[in-house]
């Protein structure tokens, strides 16, 4: 069968399904999309990201970085504990974080560290009640056998976030460049078939 010069170029303008531009791009929008839902699982329980509070201090025999996401409710605080250099670390660490408000209102409160299972650092975490926003004092006390110490420095509780509304407050602007990225393709996709007919 042999077709003429205007029914060759429709057939030859046809894109196959595997040569449409939108059809690759939508296929990995998909994955995407996937992995924030993923994340905002798994973040579900997380109220706002830690941030350093002391990084790289002398504790006793050890370094220590603390890391801490200080709201009222429950703040959580993280250590990091490293040897000095040329060192290592004690075996039997145990550290408490004590709390108190600034300006004395309550006496500190001392709450226990749990070693985090963390692959790589030898981490402990501390959960720690406040009971109001504002300055207060923090201290990190560490016991060992080979001698111990404490770091101190003035942390600000904050209100708690707003929970998983808070995940969806920081997607919001990769969300609203996928929709307009979406919504070129798919104007793309119509201008060629508008162009085809």
């Amino acid at each position: 069968m042999q077709l003429t010069g205007s029914a060759r170029r429709r057939v030859q303008k046809e894109p196959s399904a595997r040569q449409r531009p939108g059809a690759s791009r939508l296929g990995s929008l998909l994955p995407t999309v996937g992995l924030m839902l993923a994340c905002f699982v798994r973040a579900g329980a997380h109220e706002g990201p830690p941030y350093p509070i002391l990084v790289d201090k002398s504790l006793g025999p050890c370094v220590a970085s603390v890391w801490g996401d200080p709201d009222v409710g429950t703040g959580t605080f993280f250590i990091i504990m490293e040897p000095p250099p040329g060192g290592d670390l004690p075996e039997d660490i145990k550290l408490e974080v004590g709390v108190r408000p600034v300006g004395d209102r309550l006496a500190e409160a001392t709450h226990a560290a749990v070693r985090d299972g963390v692959r790589g650092r030898v981490q402990y975490k501390a959960e720690v009640p406040f009971d109001a926003e504002g300055p207060w004092h923090v201290r990190v006390i560490l016991q060992s056998s080979r001698g111990g110490g404490e770091i101190a420095t003035e942390v600000e509780v904050t209100p708690p976030g707003l929970g998983r509304w808070d995940l969806l407050l920081y997607l919001l602007p990769f969300v609203a460049v996928g929709a307009l990225w979406l919504r070129a393709v798919v104007a793309r996709r119509s201008r060629n078939q508008g162009s085809q007919l």
